[in-house]
């Protein structure tokens, strides 16, 4: 059962909420994004990170990866956001293979990786926003999906505020909005309440089952019992080999 939405979340958040949600059913509606990965294995030197990790996933699942650290997790969802290529097997991402994070991006994947990869020269405003602009989106379309995903994580009052003004949690959450405004068909996310209090975290984990709501595939690495009881599907990895938990 998904997690409820905090109770009392601003309007200007809310509505932020919602907007989100429309841009997320037109996009898969438009693309799918139906995830196969298929014998995937990955080998450093003697190190076997991961071994024959077989599962699909369809668009509007909400997917937990748990298992302890070590257990390959983000080895994993580095393989699946196309950063790191899988020593066997492969990913097909809405029936493209991918191959880098070239592919990757063509297949809608973002992919919010553990620690926050923020420029400290920029505002929270502006850390969402210039990868926006950078692949192509209309400067005032790109400002105001910014300001709606920052406002959807409960950053709404610091959009001016620079990276090192913001508390790590806060750097959290705005690397969080940063994939939301890129509209992914597939999101992938590394941990990504591990820096939170337990309000916030009920907030992102509440967003990412949105999403998957709205049609999104949604695959959380988490260590957390709670966060992964909210998803609808749950693998577990253990020194690299994976079992279906439910």
């Amino acid at each position: 059962m998904r997690t409820q939405r905090p109770p009392e979340l601003p309007e200007r958040a809310a509505l932020a909420r919602r907007e989100m949600l429309v841009w997320r059913a037109a996009l898969v509606s438009k693309s799918g994004a139906a995830l196969e990965v298929a014998g995937v294995g990955v080998q450093w030197a003697n190190h076997t990170a991961l071994e024959d990790i077989t599962f699909t996933a369809e668009p509007g699942t909400f997917l937990a990866v748990t298992g302890p650290s070590g257990a390959g997790k983000s080895t994993l969802l580095w393989v699946l956001a196309g950063a790191s290529a899988p020593t066997t097997g492969r990913v097909t991402v809405g029936g493209e293979v991918v191959t880098d994070r070239a592919a990757a991006a063509r297949s809608g994947i973002a992919f919010i990786a553990q620690g926050n990869a923020l420029s400290a020269a920029l505002t929270a405003l502006e850390n969402v926003l210039v990868p926006l602009l950078a692949a192509g989106r209309p400067a005032p379309e790109a400002r105001s999906a910014a300001a709606a995903a920052l406002d959807a994580v409960g950053l709404g009052a610091s959009h001016t505020h620079l990276v090192e003004e913001l508390s790590g949690g806060q750097q959290q959450r705005v690397a969080i909005a940063r994939a939301l405004a890129t509209r992914p068909a597939l999101l992938l996310a590394d941990e990504p309440t591990s820096d939170l209090d337990a309000e916030t975290r009920e907030r992102i984990v509440a967003l990412l089952a949105d999403q998957a709501a709205a049609g999104v595939l949604v695959v959380m690495a988490t260590h957390d019992a709670w966060c992964a009881e909210q998803a609808d599907r749950e693998i577990h990895l253990d020194a690299g080999r994976m079992s279906v938990v439910r």
